[in-house]
């Protein structure tokens, strides 16, 4: 049963609040500095040079002598970062992630090579835990080239688009921001559209504010559009949505992961309309398929394939792995990953060939960070049929 968290019930919506939230869709603030294409003429820019297609080194494995890290772990693909969040895997097997602190976006790789610079986005304000706090690809990226991320500015969180050393161009705009609980999850879905998570700002009371963009989970089309015609808002009652995660099931199963202070952590299940109970659970509240304490949580991550969905843990300092039974349920208790190994873990995406992708997270001012922090991992998590030296 989830826990109650002292919250009080939902406020009923309205149709001008419904115009309030169409209204902050795409609008507002960000000035961008030239004209926008959203078809590039001729082909994609380039991020970075070509690689040759190495698969990265199992657990365990001796390191490479050639590699660009500053150790011999072979799960450390880049080091000295500040704050990694937003991860993307491109077509070509590389990955860009993006620096909370910085806005800088690199070009990180599986071989281990030296990670490139690629842009820093501008604009980006990052008091409290704001900063640059998702990011995603294109739909048809092949096509256009766009990245998509989650930031906050000084007045507000937003999802921008651009192509590499491009200006970002608003999506939505008016997503409430404060010092704590800015949000940060984005996510495409197969059809190619797009869901976002928010948070609360640290006012709970926007969870269930009809009026406002705070703590929920909004769905739109590429241009910041409402999918459906009752407004951007898909799911609500949330705290602070970190990440969310498709399953890639037949079902089409959508997971998010909720950070809160004030209870448990959770992992909830998508459905449009649904009411997640922050902060008062009430009558037609969906329950958490898994509820993590505050000491083992602090999640900010979430990837999922079928029944096994991964989640970075910041204060539990480790990757659980859920295993799902397809009723809203869990079939065992979490297994572990990396516990205790690299500190605060935060992003965790797969990749097409099944390799995990973990960012840490030590410098954000928590953490104790060793000398080569913060780190981009990837290694290859256990099998169905077997396990794995992590």
């Amino acid at each position: 049963m989830r826990r109650q968290r002292g919250r009080r019930g939902a406020a009923a919506g309205c149709v001008a609040a419904l115009a309030l939230l169409l209204a902050a869709c795409g609008e507002d603030g960000y000035e961008p500095a030239g004209p926008f294409r959203p078809l590039p003429e001729g082909p994609p820019p380039q991020v970075g040079p070509p690689t040759e297609s190495t698969p990265a080194p199992s657990p365990g494995d001796p390191a490479d002598p050639g590699s660009g890290t500053a150790g011999g772990d072979p799960n450390v693909v880049a080091t000295g970062l500040t704050v990694p969040t937003g991860l993307v895997v491109l077509p070509d097997g590389s990955a860009v992630v993006g620096e909370r602190e910085t806005g800088r976006l690199l070009q990180v790789f599986p071989d281990r090579s030296p990670a490139q610079e690629l842009m820093v986005v501008p604009g980006i304000d990052t008091a409290g835990d704001g900063g640059l706090l998702g990011l995603a690809l294109s739909p048809t990226f092949d096509e256009d080239g766009l990245f998509y991320a989650y930031v906050s500015t000084a007045t507000d969180n937003r999802v921008v688009r651009f192509p590499l050393a491009g200006t970002p161009n608003p999506v939505i705009t008016g997503i409430p921001r404060g010092e704590v609980h800015n949000g940060g999850g984005l996510q495409f879905a197969p059809d190619g559209t797009l869901y976002v998570g928010t948070g609360d700002t640290g006012n709970p009371a926007l969870a269930q504010d009809p009026a406002s963009l705070g703590g929920k989970v909004l769905h739109v089309d590429v241009f910041g559009q409402p999918v459906s015609g009752a407004g951007p808002v898909y799911s609500s009652g949330f705290s602070d949505v970190t990440a969310i995660c498709p399953s890639g099931d037949e079902a089409g199963t959508l997971y998010a992961v909720d950070e809160s202070s004030a209870g448990p952590d959770e992992l909830d299940e998508l459905v449009q309309g649904s009411d997640h109970g922050w902060p008062a659970a009430g009558a037609g509240t969906i329950a958490p398929v898994l509820e993590i304490d505050n000491a083992q949580g602090g999640l900010g991550g979430c990837a999922a394939a079928g029944t096994t969905v991964f989640l970075g843990a910041l204060d539990g300092q480790r990757v659980a792995v859920v295993q799902v039974d397809g009723n809203g349920g869990v079939t065992e208790d979490p297994a572990e990953l990396l516990a205790g190994r690299y500190g605060r873990l935060r992003t965790v995406v797969l990749d097409s060939e099944g390799g995990l992708w973990v960012t840490t997270s030590n410098r954000d001012g928590i953490g104790t960070p060793a000398e080569d922090d913060d780190k981009v991992l990837r290694i290859l998590p256990p099998s169905s049929t077997g396990s794995s030296p992590l």
